[in-house]
């Protein structure tokens, strides 16, 4: 740990100004973002009695190694500013809400020639209809159900038309899920004004459309069509099935989101209610580490700023009301933020009295009984996950806890579409945006070892090359008069983006290699070339389950029922299995052969460009050099160069492009 005395900045050097502030540790990686009104203020306030500091700060002082600060104009600029940076580093330090889904939403394509009806995430489109947000199960259950009553186009665009070239619906069609425009069974004009009804009821029209399926019912059953009047029957009960699981629980004018918060110690449950018309239309929650001390209203603030930060322009997503259990700091700023994001009056405030005070009680409810049922299921993983940590610092003899495990395989079959993986767990836990892929070629390719040292070197050479090296006193070197002088301290003012570690910028505290003694001692030597001394390998066996050490003539056996032997034999599975994918992948790209392989200057993207042009590999062999040259990106040269490769003799035999590991023809 490191003395927050070493990288203190020197009085006077920090600005009185707003500005955000980033605390790095010794690898170069930010593990704390923060803002504040006066800079000089608050970071005063981390290094002045940090004996005095509560615990989680005064763990997170210690593990920096420098700290940095930006200043800017106001203190909205330092609230925009602090988002996009944890949103970026992605803090341990910290709170982050790690819900990585946006809102799914109903939506019905109106600008298509044939409205269709699907889920939607991500960016709105031009000329769709947006209903929700839902969640994700209650969104398939509305649409299947709703499908029933107002068949509307689902289906993708190459299905549908798939099934108009063929003259056949696809499955809905015959099940009377979808009118099939696809075969004409609709018209245009009557399947689009079916799609307005779906939208207007979905707009909350819903007693007119119940009204009408009740007059149609009565009318069937006087003319004693039973059948016909059992199918009405049965729409209706859909309809209010989905009508009642909106309920109305404020004004129809009410578009709101209630937040609430149930807290301990050592962990925050969130749940948030979308009210939209009055209506509940969703419903989300979710459970995080308290990693940073912070009074309630800073975590709504936390909260808010995750909830919102990508909703720019989207007023559906943003809701003219946010309803709070206590206010932020900063709520002028806040509802600023939002407002300019949604594109009018954002209004953020704790309601005192009447429905929607009530309507808050019942979200804090949920918010309690979430965590309480959040601690009662991860109370065994945790306890579990922390005793395979510390079994196997114990049994490797580990100065540290190995908090970072990375594990590498090597995948091949005879020695051909040789792969390697990476893969990544901390604390416990998978961290697969940092698994990485290795395609071994050459001498290495020949031999499990030589492939073993080789994604080693890489993986470890890049870790030198891209970490941010920060200033200690161990950097510090006499001067010409035999004096000590310390490096520059790691501060900045600058207000452009921090610079970034690489993705191999952090070394492991564990190196788990599959195999056993010889795989083990060439990921040692791989190291040792490399001077890395800090990193510990182990090779597990798959034979015995035995873990190899380096310069050892004995494994180490750990207990079957271990768990710290449990977590290696899941890394190491993981390891094999995102190997094995990725050798598949390349396998069955190698295996897929085609007569305009050959094409000298010719990449995928423009063999694309002429299949895309000409629909098959038949017309582009009978197409001029003049037609070739329509295709795009296709000039007279490569047009020249195609022509001239299909028309040899030995492309008079070459077999349309096959995938041989299932037999496809790719290119009829």
């Amino acid at each position: 740990m490191a003395d927050p005395a070493s990288y203190r900045p020197k009085p006077g050097e920090i600005p009185t100004e707003p500005g955000v502030y980033r605390f790095r540790d010794q690898h170069g990686r930010v593990i704390y973002v923060g803002k504040a009104k006066s800079l000089r203020a608050r970071l005063n306030s981390y290094f002045a009695k940090p004996a005095g500091l509560s615990p989680k700060t005064f763990a997170m002082v210690h593990a920096a190694s420098s700290v940095e600060w930006t200043v800017v104009g106001s203190e909205l600029e330092s609230l925009q500013l602090e988002y996009t940076w944890i949103k970026e580093f992605k803090p341990r330090y910290n709170v982050v809400f790690r819900d990585d889904k946006s809102y799914p939403y109903l939506a019905v394509t109106m600008g298509e020639k044939f409205p269709r009806v699907q889920v939607m995430r991500g960016e709105r489109r031009k000329g769709t209809k947006y209903f929700g947000p839902y969640t994700a199960g209650a969104i398939r259950e509305t649409m299947d159900t709703l499908l029933r009553v107002f068949p509307v186009r689902s289906c993708s665009a190459g299905v549908f038309r798939r099934a108009e070239a063929s003259g056949r619906p696809c499955l809905l069609g015959y099940i009377d899920k979808c009118s099939a425009p696809c075969v004409g069974r609709i018209s245009e004009v009557d399947h689009r004004a079916l799609a307005e009804d779906f939208c207007a009821f979905m707009g909350g029209e819903a007693t007119r459309f119940l009204n009408r399926l009740e007059s149609d019912m009565k009318a069937a059953v006087a003319e004693l069509n039973y059948e016909q009047a059992a199918r009405i029957r049965d729409d209706i009960a859909a309809m209010r099935k989905v009508f009642e699981r909106n309920a109305v629980v404020l004004s129809d004018s009410t578009d709101a989101d209630l937040f609430a918060i149930h807290e301990d110690e050592l962990e925050a449950s969130v749940q948030v209610f979308n009210v939209r018309g009055g209506r509940i239309r969703s419903q989300r929650g979710w459970v995080v580490e308290k990693v940073e001390d912070t009074t309630p209203g800073e975590l709504v603030e936390h909260l808010l700023q995750q909830a919102y930060g990508e909703e720019a322009g989207n007023t559906d997503r943003i809701p003219r009301e946010v309803l709070v259990p206590v206010l932020p700091p900063d709520t002028l700023q806040l509802a600023e933020w939002l407002s300019g994001l949604r594109g009018a009056r954002v209004d953020v405030r704790v309601p005192q009295r009447g429905d929607k005070a009530q309507l808050l009680d019942t979200v804090r409810a949920n918010a309690e009984q979430a965590l309480k049922l959040h601690k009662t299921r991860r109370a065994g993983d945790i306890t579990t996950r922390s005793l395979a940590i510390q079994e196997l610092q114990e049994a490797l003899e580990l100065d540290e806890p190995p908090l970072r495990i990375e594990c590498f395989d090597i995948s091949h079959v005879q020695g051909t579409n040789v792969v390697g993986s990476m893969v990544v767990v901390e604390d416990g836990l998978p961290r697969k945006s940092e698994y990485r892929k290795f395609t071994i070629t050459g001498a290495a390719a020949h031999d499990d070892t030589a492939a073993m040292d080789d994604v080693l070197t890489r993986r470890f050479k890049a870790y030198l090359r891209d970490r941010v090296h920060v200033p200690t006193d161990l950097d510090a070197a006499p001067d010409a008069d035999g004096a000590e002088t310390a490096a520059e301290d790691a501060v900045g003012t600058d207000p452009s983006v921090p610079a970034q570690p690489g993705k191999f910028a952090y070394p492991p505290n564990l190196v788990v290699v599959d195999g056993g003694k010889p795989q083990v001692a060439a990921a040692q030597r791989a190291l040792d070339a490399l001077g890395i001394t800090e990193v510990t390998v182990v090779g597990l066996a798959k034979r015995l389950e035995e873990v190899w050490i380096p310069d050892s003539d004995f494994p180490v056996i750990l207990p079957r029922t271990s768990q710290g032997l449990y977590l290696l034999q899941r890394i190491r599975d993981e390891a094999h299995r995102f190997a094995i994918t990725f050798h598949r992948q390349r396998r069955g790209k190698a295996m897929t052969v085609s007569a305009l392989d050959g094409v000298p200057g010719l990449g995928e993207s423009k063999r694309k460009a002429l299949l895309s042009h000409f629909g098959s590999l038949k017309k582009i062999k009978a197409a001029s050099v003049q037609e070739l040259t329509e295709a795009k990106g296709v000039g007279t040269v490569l047009a020249t160069a195609v022509h001239a490769h299909l028309h040899s003799a030995e492309a008079q035999e070459t077999a349309p492009a096959i995938n041989y590991t299932t037999g496809e023809i790719l290119e009829p």
